[in-house]
């Protein structure tokens, strides 16, 4: 195994640790009635964190992958990251509207709306927790044929 590669497997296992942390961080947190602005504006710190950590260790990955030479999941880890910035600007927003609408109680779908946000955040998170696992399993067949 080259130079290159602990890096790349250093970062890929960071953003596997980031995504399960996450991942088993926010299911607990749906036991919450989401009813309240304090539980909107926590839920939401904690998903606005993720996706700043899973971000930078996503692009951590896929430039530690590309010096590397493996492009492919260079890439992998790229999209990994896009995903992260792209769910930031989409589901920040949307949680903090759904919280402004709780705090208001001027929206009787605020709550269900609040939990489904939450619900499909955490879909997505599982998601991303599979591919890197996928991932990490045909990186470590690679290595064994090679």
């Amino acid at each position: 195994m080259s130079a290159a590669m602990f890096p790349a497997l250093f970062f890929t296992v960071a953003l596997l640790v980031t995504t399960a942390y996450f991942l088993l961080g926010s299911i607990p947190l749906l036991v919450l009635k989401h009813d309240t602005p304090l539980d909107a504006r926590f839920v939401r710190s904690f998903f606005n964190i993720y996706y700043v950590a899973a971000f930078v260790t996503a692009t951590a990955t896929a430039i530690s992958f590309a010096f590397a030479g493996r492009v492919g999941l260079a890439v992998g880890a790229a999209v990994l990251a896009l995903i992260a910035a792209v769910l930031r600007r989409k589901v920040i927003p949307r949680m903090d509207a759904f919280g402004a609408q709780i705090q208001t109680s001027s929206d009787i779908d605020a709550i269900p709306g609040f939990r489904r946000t939450h619900v499909t955040a955490i879909l997505i998170n599982l998601a991303q927790l599979v591919a890197i696992v996928w991932s990490l399993i045909a990186l470590s067949r690679q290595a064994m044929q090679a």
